[in-house]
């Protein structure tokens, strides 16, 4: 094993600036709301020059790129799809091109979640060249993610390339840590129905607003219980509720609104069965109000850059492979072999594609990303560059920890 470490070490260092300024040109590249068309072919081409044995884009319009023919399938996944930057005039630099101070790279999508793209491409062509991918297929997969969690390796899994990974990934910033889980959420809508009337005259209405008044403060108040403990989960901490848009129809702005909705986030920890969340949330409403006000889970099916559309519900489970599990063995090994030393494992306080991968499909998925959560969607997101390169190491290291981890298991 020293040796191998050596190797990979080695190869990693002799590839830093290619690493570096990979991750600064796909940064370099907008790709808000989905549109990854471009970075994609960046990414696609970065792989030709190392030797992919299949390079493509998915119908969804998400990269691909695959290493190896063996019969045990692992997946690295890393959206390379960002949120839009907000005001520019509050950027200190150009939010694209970005900055490099103290060693730390400054831009839209270094830490969520592009900061992981080069080490995951560049660690599976290393890990290829001295042999550690023996009896695995390797995919890189550059998907969409900031709309709709999991919605790309589901259809990784069910439409194209129809593949079940035996194992996955995610490359969301971990702080160089293993990561094995997250809360789930379901987002919601809650619509109350009015009538309208002049507001000259606003008594012959029923408006639709003031309906909402008490919901919206019972969503409060349970929040705060949720803060205060209840519900709560040992691992993953405590469940939450906010409302986080709303819409008004009105015929004017003289006329009683005929309806009103407010969007809710709820977040959601294992112990949380989605049909209690919802029952939970119509029971905010009063009995009264039961057939006036509507609870509806929502769905998204908005098309991809490419025209393709996946109609998936807005619920995401909540998460959490163990920490004796042989996956979170085999990175907590890698960790060690690499560095000399131990790490706490952890838990993400946003959620992944790990929804999917682990919460719906129960595909045994860790996470490993440079960069801090905390900085993701700010305008001071930021990844340091030594931990994009070191996390080459990781990625390269871990299919030989995993492949020993199973031979110890079976």
């Amino acid at each position: 094993m020293p040796q191998t470490v050596a190797k990979i070490q080695s190869r990693v260092a002799q590839h830093r600036e290619e690493i570096i300024q990979f991750l600064r040109d796909i940064c370099a590249i907008p790709s808000i709301n989905s549109q990854i068309g471009p970075v994609g072919e960046r990414i696609q081409a970065e792989m030709r020059k190392l030797g992919y044995d299949e390079i493509r884009f998915d119908k969804m319009g998400n990269t691909i790129g695959r290493i190896g023919n063996g019969p045990r399938v692992i997946v690295y996944d890393s959206h390379i799809d960002t949120v839009d930057v907000g005001n520019p005039a509050e950027w200190d630099w150009d939010p694209f091109i970005g900055k490099v101070e103290d060693g730390i790279f400054y831009a839209r999508g270094a830490c969520d979640e592009k900061g992981s793209t080069p080490g995951m491409v560049y660690g599976l062509a290393i890990a290829r060249d001295l042999g550690l991918l023996n009896g695995y297929t390797a995919y890189y997969f550059g998907n969409m993610e900031e709309w709709c969690d999991g919605i790309a390796p589901n259809a990784f899994v069910e439409v194209d390339p129809q593949i079940k990974p035996d194992y996955v990934v995610i490359g969301e910033p971990t702080r160089m840590q293993v990561y094995r889980g997250h809360k789930g959420r379901i987002e919601m809508k809650i619509t109350a129905e009015g009538r309208s009337a002049h507001a000259a005259s606003h008594y012959l209405g029923d408006n639709a607003v003031y309906k909402m008044i008490a919901v919206i403060n019972q969503i409060r108040e349970l929040d705060r219980r949720f803060r205060f403990g209840m519900g709560g989960h040992p691992e993953q901490g405590n469940p939450s509720i906010a409302v986080t848009n709303v819409e008004v129809r009105t015929a004017s702005i003289n006329a009683v609104p005929d309806q009103f909705t407010i969007y809710v986030d709820r977040r959601i920890t294992l112990n949380e069965p989605r049909e209690h969340v919802l029952a939970q949330t119509r029971g905010l409403i009063a009995d009264y109000l039961q057939d006036e006000i509507k609870v509806e889970e929502l769905y998204y099916n908005e098309p991809s850059y490419t025209g393709f559309v996946f109609p998936v519900s807005k619920y995401y489970p909540a998460w959490l492979l163990e920490e004796t599990h042989h996956f979170v063995r085999a990175g907590q090994r890698t960790i060690e072999a690499l560095w000399g030393e131990k790490r706490k494992t952890g838990t993400w306080d946003f959620s992944t594609n790990g929804t999917y991968w682990a919460g719906k499909a129960g595909i045994p998925s860790i996470g490993f990303g440079p960069g801090n959560e905390k900085t993701a969607h700010t305008n001071h997101e930021c990844v340091p560059l030594e931990e994009v390169v070191q996390a080459t190491a990781f990625y390269a290291l871990l299919p030989k920890m995993l492949t020993e981890e199973v031979h110890v298991n079976e």
